[in-house]
């Protein structure tokens, strides 16, 4: 699992592009309000990126956001959108971070930074995962933008996380369905427990749940067994009293 701190390798690759000769130390003087309206789209990148680094989250969406603002048509400017997004993932927004991701991959279909886009949307959902004792929409989501990903990108690095990180989640929905199948065990429901006990043995095999589920699967017939035996050893009971009351 990755980190919360996205990979960021295009604004990375973007900030020593645009480094030059110490842009750096005269920052803070050409910064100053009064050089704002001649900021250039480098210094306006920079800038976020290197707000970004200092963990200065919001001031680095305000970067961005002002660079896409005042040049539009600047190749940074579409860089800058994925800036915005890893600031929101970063910050741990989630739901800020998705749509900004999202709006990334409906808007640039073509762009090369497009398996990245993906990736971070996935995680996106996989941080917010619930424990399995919660709802596991997070995690259905999760492993829907992973699967989306490896299928249209399978050759991808971020395919090769992906396809760890959906593993995780076929555990985590897995763990899911034995933690509601247990608790029908435990209270005496054998059918509906053995219904999802069978279910994980079909959907969720060879991820280290086969023992434990392959047990209780026995153990709940076993019990079902006898349930129905004694069922049928109190109807014959029954039937029986029923005859011998009626008798003249």
């Amino acid at each position: 699992m990755m980190t919360r701190k996205a990979a960021l390798p295009v604004l990375l690759i973007m900030v020593l592009l645009l480094s030059g000769c110490g842009w750096w130390k005269d920052i803070n003087e050409w910064w100053h309000p009064t050089n704002l309206a001649r900021a250039t789209p480098e210094a306006l990148y920079q800038k976020g990126a290197q707000e970004y680094q200092d963990a200065r989250y919001k001031k680095a969406i305000e970067s961005f956001q002002r660079l896409k603002e005042r040049y539009p048509l600047h190749q940074l400017a579409l860089v800058a959108e994925l800036g915005i997004a890893d600031s929101y993932f970063s910050d741990e927004e989630f739901a800020e971070a998705e749509i900004a991701y999202g709006d990334f991959v409906n808007l640039h279909p073509t762009n090369e930074n497009l398996p990245y886009a993906m990736y971070q949307l996935g995680m996106c959902h996989f941080n917010q995962m619930g424990s399995i004792d919660r709802d596991q929409t997070e995690t259905v989501k999760a492993k829907k933008e992973f699967e989306r990903l490896m299928v249209r990108f399978p050759n991808s690095k971020f395919s090769f996380l992906a396809e760890k990180n959906i593993l995780e989640c076929r555990k985590r929905l897995a763990e899911k369905e034995f933690y509601v199948g247990y608790f029908y065990f435990n209270t005496g429901k054998y059918k509906a427990a053995l219904g999802r006990f069978e279910e994980i043995a079909k959907n969720y095999a060879n991820i280290g749940l086969d023992y434990k589920v392959g047990y209780f699967i026995g153990e709940t017939k076993k019990r079902l067994v006898i349930e129905e035996a004694k069922k049928a050893s109190v109807a014959v009971e029954a039937k029986k009293q029923k005859g011998e009351q009626t008798k003249p």
